[in-house]
């Protein structure tokens, strides 16, 4: 039987706030203004150029940096332009979170400076004892296996004992064959969580707040209890 988490992981963009905000659209818009400045291409052209560069290097920024040398300073300028005022707070996902046995810990493929801002819009950024971006995992992106192999060293975090929140089916992929838990976020309705798997943990997440909530007491993440 895996033990009950003490680390909680959470990926930032559309998993600690829903994706209907528009936030990420809004930074893939101000990413593609930036890739038809440095590629001289239109809107459509620079649609494409962000899908092979995200497909062949996992980030767009990884790609840039390998194929034309691009500063990472340079181009996490597009944050500037983006709005968070989208961003509300609320009081029950900080109820649930601070509910929780252990360690919160985000794990987010962009910046400490969009990461601390997402944060404070979401009056969260007390919450979390710590915040592994980008850069600390050194410019390589989930979903990486070096990536969560770094963060679990960094924090020295039992992969056992960590249960991963993520939007994206294939950032969950290595976490779990590392013997992370892992959380599907999809939206949606009905339950508030859908149990996949228990050994380790696999769950698919309809409501973050209502699965915090319901996996805030030690007992409830017991595989026998689920």
């Amino acid at each position: 039987m895996s033990p009950a988490p003490d680390t909680w992981v959470f990926d930032l963009d559309d998993t600690l706030y829903p994706p209907a905000v528009g936030l990420t659209d809004q930074m893939n818009h101000r990413i593609r203004e930036y890739l038809s400045r440095e590629l001289g291409v239109d809107e459509a052209g620079a649609r494409r150029a962000q899908a092979q560069l995200r497909a062949e290097h996992g980030t767009t920024l990884l790609g840039l940096m390998r194929t034309r040398g691009v500063e990472p300073e340079d181009f996490f300028r597009f944050e500037e332009c983006v709005d968070y005022s989208a961003l509300q707070p609320d009081p029950g996902l900080r109820d649930a979170l601070l509910a929780l046995p252990g360690r919160r810990l985000v794990l987010t493929n962009g910046s400490t400076t969009h990461a601390a801002r997402v944060l404070a819009a979401l009056e969260l950024a007390d919450e979390f004892d710590g915040v592994f971006d980008l850069q600390a995992a050194g410019l390589v992106p989930k979903p990486h296996r070096a990536t969560y192999e770094l963060f679990l060293r960094t924090y020295d975090a039992d992969p056992r004992r960590c249960l991963f929140f993520d939007d994206l089916p294939v950032n969950l992929e290595e976490p779990r064959a590392l013997g992370m838990g892992t959380a599907l976020m999809t939206g949606g309705t009905g339950e508030a969580f859908e149990v996949l798997a228990r050994e380790p943990l696999q769950l698919r997440v309809r409501d973050l707040v209502g699965t915090l909530t319901a996996l805030s007491q030690p007992s409830a993440v017991e595989p026998e209890r689920l």
